[in-house]
């Protein structure tokens, strides 16, 4: 028998009336720590009755108002740990200031031959009252409930903000175990003689342990790997316990070997989430002789013992599982990333890994994030998930623990520097690490300067670390309003923050959104355009009026000098045509590259809106890295890059839209944006098309007026690709590039993150006037826009919620709501009938 309780009955004077009121001591036999404890019998009160005065007793009570003599416990046994659960009663340390180490009493171990060994128990140090207060636990007892895990996926709502703390430390519910170890273990001890000193305590158990190791771990964890043969297994959660010590959660690891990883064509960009449980790993830190149980829904898989998987490194539990000691020790390494240019220290996003796929992240960053489950608006920043690999944001410098032999690393830095995926291998004595990163094409030399027109959560300075470990140059910061919930509000200063080296550049400013009318993006506000949201969740609060419309926020935006952008094109799909019709939109925004969005964006450039074109994140969780999509503006050599000059740009259309792939086209040698003048009778233009990517592209097209009409293909993957092209163009036409990963445009694979955003690029147009202004218009499109228009109306009217006539002073200060509502939509009718008038289209 490894661990012995001693029976004490013969010794109890006290029970639960020596606690506070409605407290009680337990009873029966405890397994704390996995050691077993017994106890006298439970002074709890029978349910619906009191608790008497005098409780039976059912513990030891020694001190002034109890036991103040010597009181000696036999033990007859060659012992070699003796672990005793004890408790204070009397303290004044708190509500009197008195000193820690206070003598409470001596407990004098004497052995068979009448020689001794004794040990002061003193506050704070052997003993605490229970519970005790924070910060005020005893250094050398242990409390008897373990440190442990917060549950997974659920628990009450007050606890969402622990819940990202993952463990909780344990607590004394009764008791402070305290251990003495026997120094000559040879000797029998004979008995324990306690000497009180005189505050109160009580004595509730004592347990004997006859094994060498000390009773409570002592050993920092280590990763042991789990494998389940059966198919089936791996659909079911997993669940670790440990007797004697403490596991974390069990994660899932890669489904690709080593190798797979090193070869992947998405090097910086993660990998594919293993959504099963096989393999996965967890971390144990245990007494040698603990147990570890692995369940699923309850019921064991198997169990080993620690000390044992520990020699043999690898058991196979039983049928259905296999576990595996993957840890060979652990280095604290400082790592420094450089520019390969510069030799200087840049930012980016790094990620470490053992040969099995365990993450061993920086100091300081999370090896996943929010325990891989959602995370909107909850643990934003510092950190990146795509798919399987957690990223860190660094400065160009980070530390902390990586597993000794081999390591991959992971690094990327935005789409202009070529990524580093790599195996190294650390040895016992190595601390230091650098990597180098080398620019594959510097947009900024070429005056082309990347921003993300859709960012939200995020601080401003978080904004400026993962702007700059990504590459990016500007971050708009949206706040907004969800619901009963206002976020980033107080980012909001009305001007620009910028980085140091002014490469960075932050602005918070708004989203404003309505849940049927549609959201639109204001850039580069002064004050704040209220009311941020309107009409009912998700967007306002719920019951309210529709009290403002998309154009009024456009409008409001353009007299301080704003940026107004359409994001997300089209969805929510209603007002977007009156923004467009009435030039109250700047740009168009696509987050995702999908038929849906691509189809509406040429729609209106068919249609003849000039409308550039920007790409955005819409960034709200941390499964989306900052500028996965992002715009790309061209501001000329003899402006400065300042935020201001970002936007004029972006207005003027010379811009494109990027989630990997970095494309340029010019027409007749104009940039997108321009306009290419031809004679009435047309001509031919020459097209020139550049893509670089970090990621391999296998097509490059040129689009005119929707339709392919030039393409060149890699099939086996390319990161650099040219095409050169002349159309014949007859009438007033667009012509762009879009850039995919695969056969098509719409059919290129995807990033790892939560949207699943298609590896493409695509540029804002380059127009072609033939014979005049440029010009042009589509029925289809124009009825479709009315269509929309005509809906929104109807919606404001007979739909929209309102508070009664009279009631209320509105903020636009107008008497008629509806006609203050409706003018906008009324301006659009009005200005795609004058189109439709000018060609004389029946309307």
């Amino acid at each position: 028998m490894h661990y012995q309780p001693l029976k004490l009955a013969a010794f109890y004077n006290a029970g639960s009336e020596l606690l506070p009121e409605g407290r009680v001591l337990p009873g029966g036999g405890k397994l704390w720590h996995g050691i077993p404890f017994l106890l006298g019998p439970s002074s709890a009160p029978k349910k619906g009755l009191l608790r008497k005065k005098k409780a039976k007793p059912s513990a030891i009570a020694v001190g002034r108002g109890a036991r103040t003599e010597p009181l000696e416990i036999p033990i007859k046994s060659n012992a070699r740990h003796i672990i005793i659960a004890h408790r204070l009663i009397d303290s004044k340390m708190v509500s009197e200031g008195e000193p820690a180490g206070k003598a409470c009493a001596d407990y004098v171990f004497v052995y068979d031959d009448g020689t001794s060994v004794g040990v002061p128990v003193r506050e704070r140090l052997e003993i605490a009252t229970v519970p005790a207060n924070w910060g005020l636990w005893p250094m050398l007892a242990v409390p008897d409930q373990k440190d442990h895990l917060m549950p997974r996926d659920k628990g009450e709502w007050g606890a969402i903000g622990f819940r990202q703390t993952e463990a909780q430390q344990g607590n004394a519910r009764d008791y402070f175990l305290y251990p003495w170890t026997n120094p000559l273990p040879q000797k029998k001890v004979a008995a324990i003689r306690v000497i009180p000193h005189g505050p109160r305590f009580i004595i509730g158990a004592i347990t004997l342990s006859h094994l060498e190791e000390f009773p409570f771990n002592r050993a920092a964890k280590r990763n042991v790997k789990i494998v389940l043969p059966k198919k089936d297994d791996a659909k079911k959660p997993l669940e670790v316990e440990v007797d004697r010590g403490v596991a974390s959660y069990p994660y899932s690891l890669p489904e690709k070997r080593a190798e797979q990883f090193l070869a992947d064509a998405m090097k910086g960009y993660g990998e594919k989430q293993n959504w099963t449980t096989n393999p996965s790993f967890v971390e144990i830190a245990a007494t040698p002789s603990a147990t570890v149980t692995v369940k699923q829904e309850g019921k064991n898989l198997g169990a080993v013992n620690w000390g044992e998987l520990q020699k043999k490194k690898k058991i196979k539990a039983s049928p259905r599982l296999e576990m595996m000691l993957v840890d060979e020790g652990r280095n604290w390494v400082k790592t420094t990333v450089v520019d390969d240019a510069t030799g200087r220290p840049i930012p980016c996003r790094v990620h470490f890994r053992s040969r099995d796929g365990i993450p061993f992240q920086p100091h300081g960053h999370h090896h996943f994030v929010n325990q891989n489950l959602g995370s909107w608006h909850s643990d934003i920043g510092g950190d990146v998930r795509l798919g399987q690999i957690t990223y860190a944001y660094i400065n160009g410098k980070c530390e902390g623990w990586l597993p000794r032999g081999e390591v991959i690393v992971d690094i990327a830095r935005g789409f202009e520097y070529a990524p580093i995926r790599e195996k190294i291998t650390i040895q016992p004595g190595q601390q230091d690490l650098t990597f180098r990163l080398k620019k594959t094409r510097d947009m900024a030399r070429e005056r082309y300067f990347s921003g993300d027109t859709h960012v939200h959560f995020l601080s401003t300075q978080g904004s400026h670390l993962e702007a700059a470990g990504e590459g990016l140059n500007v971050v708009n910061l949206l706040l907004s309003q969800w619901g009963h919930l206002f976020t980033n509000t107080e980012e909001f200063i009305g001007g620009p923050s910028v980085s140091p080296d002014g490469k960075t550049i932050v602005y918070a400013t708004q989203e404003n959104r309505q849940h049927m009318l549609g959201h639109l993006t204001l850039l580069g506000l002064k004050e704040p355009v209220y009311p941020w949201c309107t009409d009912g969740p998700s967007e306002s609060e719920i019951g309210t009026n529709l009290e403002t419309t998309l154009c009024r926020w456009a409008d409001a935006c353009h007299a301080q000098g704003g940026t107004v952008v359409l994001p997300h094109i089209p969805t929510p799909n209603c007002e977007p045509a009156a923004l467009i019709a009435t030039g109250r939109v700047d740009a168009a925004e696509f987050l995702i590259s999908e038929t849906f969005n691509v189809t509406e964006y040429y729609r209106y450039l068919n249609c003849g809106y000039k409308l550039p074109l920007v790409g955005g994140t819409d960034k709200m969780s941390s499964d989306v890295p900052v500028g996965l999509y992002r715009t790309y503006v061209y501001i000329p050599d003899d402006e400065p890059f300042t935020y201001d000059n970002w936007c004029k740009h972006l207005k003027a259309g010379n811009t494109f839209q990027s989630g990997g792939p970095l494309l340029t086209i010019k027409v007749d040698g104009q940039p997108m944006g321009a306009t290419v003048d031809l004679p009435g009778n047309g001509g031919t233009v020459e097209v020139e098309v550049q893509a670089d990517s970090i990621l391999p592209m296998v097509s490059i097209e040129v689009v005119m007026n929707g339709a392919v009409v030039a393409k060149t293909e890699e099939k086996q993957g390319a990161r650099s690709m040219r095409l050169k092209a002349r159309l014949k163009v007859e009438r007033h036409s667009w012509i762009a590039a879009r850039c995919g990963g695969a056969e098509t445009y719409l059919k290129s694979p995807t990033h790892h993150d939560c949207w699943q955003r298609r590896i493409s690029a695509h540029t804002s147009p380059v127009y072609i006037a033939v014979g005049g202004d440029w010009w042009m218009f589509d029925p289809g499109t124009a009825s479709y826009m009315l269509t929309l228009i005509k809906g929104g109306l109807e919606y404001i009217h007979k739909r929209s919620v309102q508070w009664g006539k009279g009631t209320v002073s509105h903020s636009h200060r107008q008497e008629d709501h509806e006609k203050y509502l409706s003018e906008p939509f009324q301006q659009a009718i009005n200005a795609i009938h004058k189109r439709m008038h000018e060609l004389n289209i029946p309307h």
